[in-house]
């Protein structure tokens, strides 16, 4: 009876590996005949250039650039001088490799060429290999492509690899690179395992129930299974957000009253001069916004208009603007004029956003905040001469930089909180994409503990498996596919 039941484990496990010849009819398949070719390395000027090709025909395109009888020693690099295939004409004298497959990027025979980075050189080399037999130029992101196509990536994985390409700031390169080891991917074949075991119990259940020939706690296995993989499901989806946000920048809103110094704080985290800086209150109408690296983490900073009552039409509509901005933001940077806290625009800037704030944090509000006092190159240096019933704050002269590490180690802390720390705990969901399969996965589980008959339980476990199987690469529309994969540029 085992038997017949490892073999339900057997037959549910099958289309959970790592995608190996499944694609949609668009993709290159292996042996199709195509070898392309293309820069990897970035466009202009540079030292070194990179081109590489995959497929079919790239030993003959190396053999033909180098007028070589046979290719070189399997992932070695080698001196060659090369030719045109046509004319003979030399070209570079360059460092070439050869790495034949399935051992490469991509599964398929590549060859690169590390040619100097001169315009002339790259481009005498881009059309000997158009006129070299077999060879076409590739498409975006068609070297990734056909490596999903051989396994040598999955979905999630390739997703990391884009990611890891556009990362600005260290906290995102943390991230793709977990990305790209596999992180989110293990997990979520961990999850499918589970799937699979439940889905086993289950359906021996259905075969083998009636025999008595099956334990009797085979469901309970299942069922404990199933919740311990909705608390899991749970968790990566409430915290979905702040993956989301490191991928693209959390919202960093600087808002205070007229004066307070916030410009001058944009321009400062900015290292540049993003907003206009005047004693003249009111200087700033609109909202701002420049993307910062803030702390290594990504952030899109917004200087608003100063709030306060009784402005003119245009300075009211800012003034709009800014208590809008207010609530989307995810990280307030209130500032106030440290020399100047018992104005009437401070204390009432305190009342009514600070203090608004500070109690919906305590309710549970996503927003965080932090109070900043500004000018204190203005106080008098033996007292600062702050109230005791000022809230936690930090102090800071934009005009020295004097406070700035702190104000950067308590942004780097609060962002963490936003965006999740790459660096420690699980791998964070950062596409939406991710969230919809986990989501679907998570309804497929709450349909399983509410079926009445175990052939509906079952099809709700295969659904859930699905999902997570998607999320990886496997049976994903070609749509989708065709998406993720114009992330990267032609080369890679």
């Amino acid at each position: 009876m085992w038997r017949g039941l490892w073999t339900l484990r057997a037959r549910a496990a099958h289309g959970l590996r790592r995608p190996c010849s499944r694609l949609g009819s668009g993709a290159p398949s292996p042996g199709s005949g195509a070898t392309i070719f293309a820069l990897s390395s970035g466009q202009g000027r540079c030292g070194v250039a990179v081109i590489r090709t995959s497929g079919p025909a790239s030993g003959f395109a190396l053999q033909s650039l180098t007028a070589a009888r046979k290719l070189p020693p399997a992932r070695s690099a080698r001196l060659r001088l090369l030719s045109d295939p046509r004319s003979r004409e030399p070209l570079d004298r360059a460092l070439v490799l050869w790495f034949p497959g399935p051992q490469s990027f991509t599964g398929e025979d590549c060859a690169e060429f590390h040619v100097h980075g001169g315009p002339a050189v790259v481009s005498g080399v881009l059309q000997a290999l158009g006129h070299v037999p077999g060879l076409r130029p590739a498409e975006a992101g068609e070297f990734t492509r056909r490596a999903f196509t051989h396994g040598k990536l999955s979905l999630t994985e390739v997703e990391g690899l884009a990611d890891l390409i556009h990362a600005e700031t260290e906290a995102q390169r943390r991230q793709a690179l977990r990305q790209l080891d596999g992180e989110l991917g293990r997990l979520c074949q961990d999850w499918a395992k589970t799937l699979t075991m439940a889905l086993a119990h289950v359906e021996a259940y259905i075969d083998f129930g009636e025999d008595d020939n099956v334990e009797e706690d085979v469901l309970k296995r299942a069922d404990s299974a199933v919740r311990g993989l909705e608390v899991a499901l749970g968790t990566h989806l409430r915290d979905a957000r702040r993956g989301q946000r490191l991928r693209s920048g959390a919202h960093v809103v600087v808002a205070g009253p007229p004066n307070a110094g916030k410009s001058s704080l944009v321009n400062l985290l900015s290292r540049k001069p993003v907003s206009i800086v005047s004693p003249e209150p009111g200087t700033t109408r609109d909202v701002l916004e420049t993307p910062v690296d803030l702390a290594g983490f990504p952030a899109l900073l917004s200087d608003t208009a100063g709030l306060r009552e009784g402005v003119g039409p245009v300075e009211q509509e800012g003034v709009r603007r800014a208590r809008a901005r207010l609530e989307q933001a995810d990280l307030i940077l209130a500032v106030l004029d440290a020399s100047d806290l018992a104005s009437p625009s401070s204390c009432n800037f305190l009342d009514t956003v600070v203090a608004h704030l500070g109690a919906q944090s305590t309710n549970g509000s996503n927003q965080r905040l932090l109070l900043v006092l500004n000018k204190l190159d203005l106080l008098p240096s033996e007292s600062p001469g702050l109230s005791r019933n000022m809230p936690p704050h930090l102090l800071l002269s934009c005009l020295t930089g004097e406070g700035l590490d702190s104000l950067l180690e308590a942004l780097r802390k609060e962002l963490a909180a936003v965006c999740g720390d790459p660096s420690t705990g699980p791998p964070l969901l950062t596409r939406a994409r991710h969230q919809h399969h986990l989501q679907g996965c998570l309804d497929a589980l709450g349909h399983y503990k509410e079926a009445r008959d175990l052939a509906l339980a079952a099809e709700a476990l295969r659904i859930a498996r699905g999902h997570l199987a998607r999320l990886t690469g496997g049976g994903g529309t070609e749509e989708i596919l065709d998406i993720i994969f114009q992330d990267f540029c032609v080369g890679k």
